[in-house]
């Protein structure tokens, strides 16, 4: 069966650096599924599994703007320095958990730290770059009712 809407694919994948150096991807945890047609995966991504079957391993590189966007220079939260009072060992550098105006998380990166205030980009990480996937098909279905059901909630 070749991907296509309401397909539910699993597969793994591997974002791979120039220097050939693996960035992220799950080949050393479970293979990650989803449900093509509905932009579960960057549109980029999607784009390149449209027509592929199980078996099937292919690279791509997808440009920042089919991917995660490019950078926000204006997407920075600015906190209290007491809103870290938890986390001790708190470094330029570190991924950190908010929470956004509807108080769901939100990943961001600390950028810059004084005695009073955070500097957190809540860019993804990924932002900006033109990312090289390496893709392993692993299996195509078709999603179930309940599947589609759920996407639908």
């Amino acid at each position: 069966m070749n991907i296509s809407k309401d397909a539910f694919v699993t597969f793994h994948y591997a974002i791979i650096s120039e220097e050939s150096e693996v960035k992220d991807g799950s080949r050393n945890d479970d293979p990650l599924t989803y449900v093509h047609g509905y932009s579960m995966l960057v549109p980029g991504l999607e784009e390149a599994l449209e027509g592929r079957s199980a078996g099937d391993h292919f690279q791509v590189l997808v440009e920042a703007g089919r991917g995660y966007g490019e950078r926000d220079e204006e997407l920075f939260d600015v906190l209290p320095r007491e809103a870290f009072a938890e986390m001790p060992g708190l470094q330029k550098g570190m991924l950190v958990q908010l929470e956004d105006e509807d108080g769901e998380p939100r990943l961001g990166r600390v950028a810059e730290i004084d005695i009073r205030e955070v500097k957190v980009d809540l860019n993804h990480p990924f932002a900006g770059q033109d990312l090289n996937f390496d893709v392993e098909v692993i299996d195509v279905r078709m999603a179930t009712e309940d599947e589609l059901a759920e996407l639908a909630e």
